[in-house]
């Protein structure tokens, strides 16, 4: 396939300016989840509160995209694309400012709050941008064109951590109050969420209409459940969620358990820039594989590839084990991205309103930690794998027979 045709469409039309605007979205919004995992242990430290207490951090975001998650479908279906983008990114920069009166309040709900707005915006962005960018080009290249855009995200995911991490630390170690040091971070991105809302505003942008199917007008939800590879899709989605939450929460916890004399903070080091590291180079080197291997067959790959790694994991190995654990970023990383593009497949003027589906899936992030944790509570924290285990299982099902059209 050439290289043009990742953004040119046969009737000439190229897409390249929106498609740098939308990459742009997939940075910011994993920008965003990095930072959780600073507040996350931060607010146990600073207002004292348990750890199940702090997973109401992660329980908002998640529980937020499940509610905006229709909404955001509703209102992309009656209004397009680039409204919906627009309107997600002022809601992610309200959340971001509401994080100032909240250090005000030295309060732990408003910080909720606020976390649970910017939820309701990044719904809004991931119900908008994985369709857009799916269409935004060749039907035959969509799966290696959001793998691209999906790169991106893992770059939030790297530089939210490390960013968040030296500002809020690094204020209060400079002897700055450590609650107004939570919002500088926060107010930063909220200002460059803004300007990016401000060239969405001003550039103009191809609505993308789909194509129809056998759908008459818009459709309705219900016209979904005749789709079952959309229906699998959607699952697929929970389960794969589900088991990169309860990784991401629970690594520092198998590493340090497993090998002794490594510490919480050299556990978050080897998290951050190897696991995440690993985790955008699986996504950017899944969209040229993709060149040559079919979406569904690289994710049927990948998907066995983790289920050996999660063995190997229980196994409980030592360094071996910790190594399985870290490799398993790489082949985890182009799930979503491709499960999305799968689920999406030829459900024409559906696209919109399925893709908020899609999205709502990723409540499964606020459901599996907790489980996992229950789990290891009651036996070993390796025994808590067997849930990402499970999900890989089902991710495999979907990669060989589920994503068929029926």
């Amino acid at each position: 396939m050439p290289k043009s045709s990742l953004l040119k469409n046969p009737d000439g039309r190229n897409y390249l300016i929106p498609f740098i605007l939308l990459t742009s979205l997939f940075f910011l919004w994993g920008f965003a989840h990095g930072l959780l995992d600073v507040l996350n242990k931060h607010f146990q430290v600073l207002l004292h509160v348990t750890r199940a207490e702090s997973g109401l951090v992660q329980f908002s975001v998640y529980g937020g995209y499940f509610l905006a998650a229709l909404p955001a479908g509703y209102f992309m279906s009656r209004f397009g694309y680039r409204k919906g983008i627009i309107l997600g990114l002022l809601l992610y920069a309200a959340g971001a400012f509401l994080f100032y009166p909240a250090a005000a309040s030295q309060s732990f709900w408003p910080f909720l709050a606020a976390l649970l707005i910017i939820a309701f915006g990044l719904a809004f962005l991931e119900t908008a941008a994985n369709p857009y960018v799916s269409v935004l080009g060749p039907k035959e290249s969509a799966g290696r064109r959001l793998n691209l855009a999906q790169s991106f995200n893992g770059l939030g995911w790297i530089f939210g951590p490390l960013i968040g991490g030296l500002i809020i630390f690094g204020l209060q170690s400079s002897g700055e109050n450590p609650f107004t040091s939570i919002s500088w971070p926060y107010l930063g991105v909220g200002g460059v969420v803004l300007l990016v809302a401000l060239f969405f505003f001003r550039t103009p942008l191809p609505e993308i209409r789909e194509e129809q199917g056998a759908e008459s007008g818009e459709g309705k939800y219900s016209d979904l459940l005749k789709h079952p590879h959309f229906m699998l899709a959607v699952a697929a989605q929970f389960f794969y969620v589900a088991a990169q939450t309860g990784i991401n929460s629970f690594f520092i916890n198998y590493t340090t358990e497993t090998i002794s004399g490594i510490s919480n903070e050299q556990a978050a080091i080897i998290l951050s820039f190897g696991g995440m590291g690993l985790f955008w180079a699986g996504r950017l080197s899944g969209s040229f594989l993709m060149r040559s291997f079919q979406p569904h067959k690289l994710l049927s790959v990948y998907a066995a590839i983790c289920l050996i790694m999660m063995l190997t994991v229980i196994g409980g190995f030592g360094w071996v084990s910790v190594s399985a654990l870290f490799i398993t970023y790489f082949f985890m990383s182009i799930m979503f991205p491709t499960i999305f593009v799968l689920g999406l497949k030829d459900l024409g003027t559906l696209t919109k309103k399925a893709s908020s589906f899609l999205v709502m899936a990723i409540v499964g992030g606020a459901l599996c930690p907790m489980l996992m944790g229950y789990i290891a509570d009651h036996s070993a924290m390796q025994w808590g794998f067997s849930i990402p285990l499970f999900c890989f299982g089902f991710v495999l099902y979907f990669g060989l027979s589920g994503y068929r059209q029926k």
